[in-house]
This record gives structure tokens, C-alpha cells and sequence, in this order.
């Protein structure tokens, strides 16, 4: 298992639910962040209580569905000067649930196909290159188990191609220092899982984190966070290692 101990990761979605949980569990391993929400306003809580565990912290915003937005935010990030060696892509977006499935608009498509795959990927393809200079990076993408659900065919097929993307994409970098991953977090009661959802956020916890930790060599696979539930981060990291 590596340390991640003054590193510095980008954590978009930073706000709530997922990423939140996901921003103060890297702050408590020393690593630095990078903040990311739709507002920075949206941010101070997060950014208080990772400062307060002596990690610095920077915070971007950045509306995801507009690319234009995203390529600000990376311009920022840029000029913070500081190596993001590690990416944690949890921000996303369910469009919406219809019964009526007939009736799904092309926009479901194109509002989750920017939100939930292409502006992660810009992120990723912005920031590897810099990750490969330096000889090490990090990368995990949000995806979800979710299957057989016309009802959410947008946010379902954008995850789907997300996994397409990483896994293709994580297969050219397997003699280098970079491990890209997935991890799939489980039906949680956050905004996007809803109240109804089994699981709480903590539960992800440590599994969603996992790919920010484990050795050269451990890339291209997905992270199941109930998995892992119960297991300290050491334990888990083991865990996937020894298979």
C-alpha cells in the first residue's frame, strides 16, 4: 500500500455524499486536495474540517455539464502549480427516473453523457499526461453497478461507457507507475441515491478510496465499496493486491 501523505489529489464533488466522505478520509492520510464543486461557496465545510486535520487545501468550481466550465477549472488547476497526483472523479449526476420510458428525451442522454463520462475523461486526459512525466499518478472513476433499468437509460449507459473508457485507457499504462481504476460505491442515501437507498455514504468507506492506495500494477479494475465494508484500509488494500 503506498502513502499518500503530502501527495496532492483532485476530489470533484467534493461537496456531499461521496466525495465528501472521500475528501476528509484522504486529509486524514495527510494528502493534500484539490476541491471541485459546483460552487466554491459550496465547499467551506469540507475545506474547514480537511484544514483542520493540517492538509492544505484548494477549491475549484465548475459546472460539469458545461465544457467550457471544465476547461476553466483545469486552467486553474494549472496555475496552482502544484502536481495532482491523484484523481478521484466522484461527482455525477441521475438525470431521471421514467416509469414511462418511451418518453425519454435525448437530453437525459447528452446532460449524463457530459456529466458522467466526458467531463471526468477531460479531466483525466488533462491531468495524465503530467501524471506520466513525473512517473506516478492515481486515477479513479465513479462508476455504479446499476443494471437492467430503462428507467435510468441515460445515467446508465454514461456509466456504462465510462467503464468502457477507463478500463481501454488504463490497458496502455500497465509498465508504469499509474494505476487507473474504478470503484463503484452502492446504492447510498446521498442527493443522487436518494432516501430510499439501503446504504449510507459512510459505507462506501474505505472501498471508493481504494484505488488511491494500492501498488504499481493493481489497474484497470473496478472497486466494489460493499466489499470492502467493515475493513480498514489496510485490510482492503490487501485484499485486492492478493488477487
Amino acid at each position: 500500500m503506498i502513502s499518500v501523505k503530502n501527495r496532492w489529489a483532485l476530489v470533484t464533488g467534493a461537496a456531499r455524499g461521496i466525495g465528501y466522505g472521500v475528501a476528509l478520509f484522504l486529509a486524514k492520510q495527510g494528502c493534500n486536495l484539490i476541491l471541485q464543486a459546483r460552487s466554491e461557496d459550496h465547499l467551506r465545510d469540507v475545506r474547514e474540517r480537511a484544514e483542520a486535520l493540517g492538509v492544505s487545501v484548494l477549491t475549484v468550481s465548475a459546472e460539469l455539464s458545461d465544457l467550457d466550465s471544465v476547461q476553466a477549472m483545469l486552467a486553474k488547476i494549472d496555475s496552482f502549480n502544484v502536481p495532482v497526483d491523484i484523481v478521484m472523479n466522484n461527482a455525477g449526476l441521475q438525470i431521471a427516473y421514467r416509469t414511462d420510458w418511451f418518453t425519454t428525451p435525448a437530453s437525459d442522454y447528452e446532460i449524463s453523457f457530459l456529466v458522467n463520462t466526458i467531463a471526468p475523461m477531460m479531466i483525466v486526459y488533462h491531468l495524465l499526461p503530467k501524471m506520466l512525466e513525473r512517473g506516478f499518478g492515481r486515477i479513479v472513476n465513479t462508476t455504479s453497478g446499476i443494471r437492467l433499468e430503462p428507467e435510468q437509460a441515460g445515467y446508465s449507459a454514461s456509466k456504462a461507457a465510462l467503464d468502457k473508457v477507463t478500463t481501454d485507457l488504463a490497458s496502455k499504462y500497465t509498465d508504469v507507475d499509474i494505476c487507473i481504476n474504478l470503484t463503484d460505491p452502492g446504492w447510498c442515501r446521498t442527493d443522487l441515491g436518494g432516501p430510499n437507498a439501503p446504504n449510507s455514504p459512510e459505507s462506501s468507506l474505505p472501498g471508493v478510496v481504494i484505488g488511491a492506495f494500492v501498488n504499481k500494477g493493481v489497474t484497470g479494475r473496478c472497486f466494489a465499496a460493499p466489499n470492502f465494508h467493515g475493513l480498514s484500509l489496510e485490510e482492503a488494500v490487501a485484499k485486492v493486491e492478493s488477487n
